[in-house]
């Protein structure tokens, strides 16, 4: 009988052995669980071979024997309880790995003794100097975890552990091994074996003087030799009476006496007697030590009890991980939902998932199909996985299956015939669902396999419908597997039963191991045989053996069949679809946001750019006032062109940045000579001419081009095939051209041109090229800084201006614009 206990202000749900308690501080109550006594069920559903598995996940022996115990629950709050544990344990593995309760070892009968008063041996002090460093290292691990702060299930058993290390560091420093105790477990035992060192070798001392000195002659061997724990020599059977003393030993040729010389006798006195102090001041180390372990006989109790559950509980959570198991849901409707159920001691990689409901639409559900295609897998599947789901464990299926609560699980399965009883296969079978049917209430599951098998057909198949019918007239929760036909009309005939199959491919001859709920199975036997090549005459004589109505019957499944797989197919196909379109509608979602955040990004930045240059243009604004503030009427005009300069510059540098970059065109592809005919339109790259082909290109590439009145030579490497036009002539070309530099002379001309320091001939050269760009570039006025000086730059620069055409008047600047520094010129429209 297991028990549950209630500890303290948080209710800790324990489910263990009566040997073991799991509880702290104060003494528990108890309150009674009730388990499955259906015993046979466990081995029949194989929950033994699972229970087996688990205990070989535990680490430490008392884990592995509270595994073993492990049974079924009936108490939904208890069954909840442990599967939060299991869970809770395992989102611990896979947060900090695994961990190791191999310490944990079962000081129950050295607590007993300690309850008593006495002592205990060092192996058994070591044992819980082991138990208590495990502890120190399991609540370390349980600290560990990213989620320190959060409760879960486990968190008042690590709080609940003490690790007493004091103790467990005192007994590791007395206590070297099992056979050994430290020299400073205590002064009196480092007194008393510096002291059986001292006699020792004041024993050998003079052993050696004797054996390398007057008695070498006597001795057998120049040895020293130890008989009965006292130190002797070995004497020669002649030379007996030359060394006095006590004889020991004797060889057992008779020629070898072991004497111990009378010189050493008082001095192996002492050494005996201090053997026997030291044996005394160890056996006082070891009460000294039993006695601090005397005073925490219960913290180490509920240690090894928490130890041991919590190897317990993290055997069932890597037991989940290995079976890659989820944590089912629990009702009290009798429903049950499993959601790709495996069977978890079938190989994971050859087992196929299977979906089985039952208990609300139908309470009844009759699975057929060949044999070997899995129907007594399902079955073993729904039941198995109802036994470890309400022991705790957790279950082989995706999220969110739901199992229910049942007080009995029965199961009539396999082959039962017993010779010892005198019972054939269907006595034993019928044996079994007498008693079935004795016990079964609204609250027990039920299963069978191959119900009514082992007799009559059509007695067997009558038999098979009454005890279903009973079943479900009773509301008990049903699951059966049957060959007969009968009983697929049943199901179909009658409300709340349900038929299901075993899908098989009559392709392969090979079962796919799908259950197929609503659907009724076939035998396939007629297509089977054909596929293994049974003559067809012999199938088409035993088709004439089958009745109409069966043969309706069956051509109706067919149909059925084939209905299914082409449904099947299309929806697969439109499920495909909607993912796909799903798929779509999230990229496009995705490159929507991607964009919206790329605008809002861009806008943002260009904002505060923007504003940058606000700032950036006022301080420029309020540097210049307060330079020319500053300087006044009697500045040097020369200081404040060289400020008015550095502005500019800084402002120029601003617009550069802001410039339009434009892309670097492509180079035009390489043109051959089979591509050129006399009459093709192409270009001269290097004179940035157009024209038309006047002659082909000769064995070195070159040819005529014929560009409105001129006649160029080029070069194949410098042509470009352009797209039929008409060549356009030398002022469109000119027009053209200017109109290109005119626009790239605008985007980087200044308004200003300084000539300051420059001889006149330098300054003229630089001002006719710069009043040409000026004027291509459209702009209205321009500022010639020329400096005061002695004037003769002003005269120069004034007496060019009179020349050029397009300048329309000039003038010296006037104060605050640099005044006889500058001039200002101005062109023509």
């Amino acid at each position: 009988m297991a028990w549950a206990v209630l500890c303290g202000k948080v209710e800790l749900l324990l489910v263990y052995c009566p040997k073991v308690c799991y509880t702290y501080g104060k003494q528990p109550k108890t309150v009674k669980v009730r388990f499955f006594m259906n015993e046979k069920v466990l081995h029949t559903l194989e929950y033994t071979k699972i229970i087996d598995l688990l205990a070989e996940k535990a680490s430490s022996a008392p884990g592995r024997a509270l595994c073993l115990e492990l049974r079924p629950q009936t108490d939904l709050s208890a069954i909840r309880t442990s599967q939060q544990e299991t869970a809770d344990a395992l989102s611990m593995l896979f947060s900090k790995g695994s961990t190791s309760f191999g310490g944990n070892r079962d000081v129950s009968m050295a607590l007993r003794s300690l309850e008593i008063g006495s002592a205990l041996s060092a192996p058994e002090l070591l044992k819980i100097a082991g138990l208590l460093s495990n502890v120190s290292r399991i609540k370390a691990y349980s600290k560990s975890t990213r989620d320190e702060d959060k409760e879960t299930t486990l968190t008042a058993y690590f709080q609940a552990l003490e690790p007493l290390s004091s103790l467990s560091a005192e007994i590791n420093r007395c206590i070297l091994s099992e056979e050994e105790i430290a020299d400073d477990a205590s002064p009196g035992l480092k007194h008393v074996r510096r002291s059986i060192v001292l006699t020792g070798d004041k024993i050998h001392s003079q052993l050696s003087s004797m054996v390398n000195g007057s008695y070498r002659s006597y001795l057998q061997d120049a040895v020293i030799t130890m008989r009965d724990n006292r130190y002797c020599i070995p004497v020669k059977a002649e030379y007996k009476s030359q060394v006095p003393g006590m004889v020991h030993d004797q060889s057992s040729t008779g020629s070898t006496f072991f004497i111990e010389p009378a010189a050493i006798v008082n001095l192996n006195n002492q050494l005996k007697e201090l053997a026997i102090k030291e044996k005394e001041e160890i056996e006082a180390v070891l009460a000294d030590l039993s006695a601090q372990a005397g005073e925490h006989i219960w913290e180490i109790s509920e240690d090894q009890r928490i130890m041991t559950y919590l190897d317990f509980v993290f055997a069932k959570a890597s037991l989940a991980m290995d079976e890659n198991a989820t944590m089912p849901l629990f009702n009290t409707e009798h429903y049950i939902h499993i959601r790709k159920g495996r069977h978890p001691l079938l190989p994971p990689k050859k087992v196929v998932p299977i979906d089985i409901h039952l208990g609300k639409e139908f309470d009844l559900l009759v699975v057929t199909g060949p044999n070997t295609g899995g129907k007594t897998v399902s079955l073993k599947t729904v039941g198995l996985f109802t036994l470890m789901g309400q022991a705790g464990l957790h279950i082989p299926a995706l999220d969110r299956s739901e199992l229910s609560i049942f007080t009995e699980v029965y199961a009539d399965i396999g082959d039962e015939q017993s010779i010892e009883q005198n019972l054939s296969t269907f006595s034993s079978h019928m044996t079994s669902i007498v008693s079935i049917l004795k016990n079964a209430d609204e609250n027990s599951l039920c299963l069978f396999d191959e119900l009514g098998a082992g007799t009559d057909p059509t007695e067997g198949a009558a038999l098979a419908i009454a005890i279903l019918d009973h079943l479900h007239t009773r509301g008990i929760r049903t699951m059966a597997t049957t060959h007969y036909s009968e009983l697929k009309v049943y199901a179909l005939s009658t409300d709340f039963v349900e038929n299901a199959c075993c899908e098989f491919n009559v392709e392969t001859l090979a079962p796919t191991y799908r259950l197929l709920i609503g659907i009724p199975g076939k035998s396939n036997a007629f297509a089977i045989s054909s596929k293994l090549g049974l003559p067809d005459f012999i199938i088409e004589a035993a088709k004439t053996q089958i009745t109409t109505e069966d043969k309706s019957f069956e051509d109706l499944l067919t149909d059925l069949d084939k209905s299914r797989i082409t449904i099947e197919k299309e929806r697969l196909e439109i499920a495909s679809y909607k993912e796909e379109v799903k798929s779509l509608k999230e990229k496009l979602q995705a490159k929507n946001e991607k964009i919206d955040n790329a605008k809002e990004r861009i806008l943002r930045e260009a904002n505060e750019q923007a504003r940058e240059i606000l700032q950036e243009a006022k301080s420029v604004a309020d540097e210049t006032i307060r330079i020319y503030q500053k300087a006044g009427p009697g500045a040097s005009l020369k200081d404040l062109e060289k400020t008015r300069e550095r502005l500019r510059g800084e402002i120029n540098r601003k617009n550069d940045k802001l410039a339009l970059k434009t892309k670097e065109p492509q180079k035009e592809k390489q043109l051959k000579p089979e591509q050129l005919k006399v009459g093709d339109n192409v270009k001269i790259l290097s004179m940035g001419l157009k024209g038309t082909v006047s002659t082909l290109p000769d064995h070195r590439g070159n040819l005529f081009v014929q560009c409105g009145i001129m006649r160029s030579q080029a070069n194949i490497k410098d042509l470009a095939l352009l797209a039929d036009e008409t060549p356009t002539g030398l002022a469109s070309l000119q027009r053209s051209h200017t109109s290109k530099v005119k626009m790239s002379k605008s985007f980087s001309i200044s308004s200003e041109i300084n000539l300051l320091g420059k001889t006149v001939d330098e300054a003229l050269s630089e001002l006719d090229k710069y009043l040409d760009d000026a004027y291509l570039a459209h702009l209205s006025t321009v500022r010639v800084v020329h400096g005061k000086g002695t004037g003769a730059l002003r005269s120069a620069v004034q007496s060019h201006l009179k020349r050029v055409k397009y300048v329309k008047s000039y003038r010296l600047g006037e104060y605050g614009e640099g005044d006889a520094g500058v001039t200002i010129v101005t062109f023509k429209d």
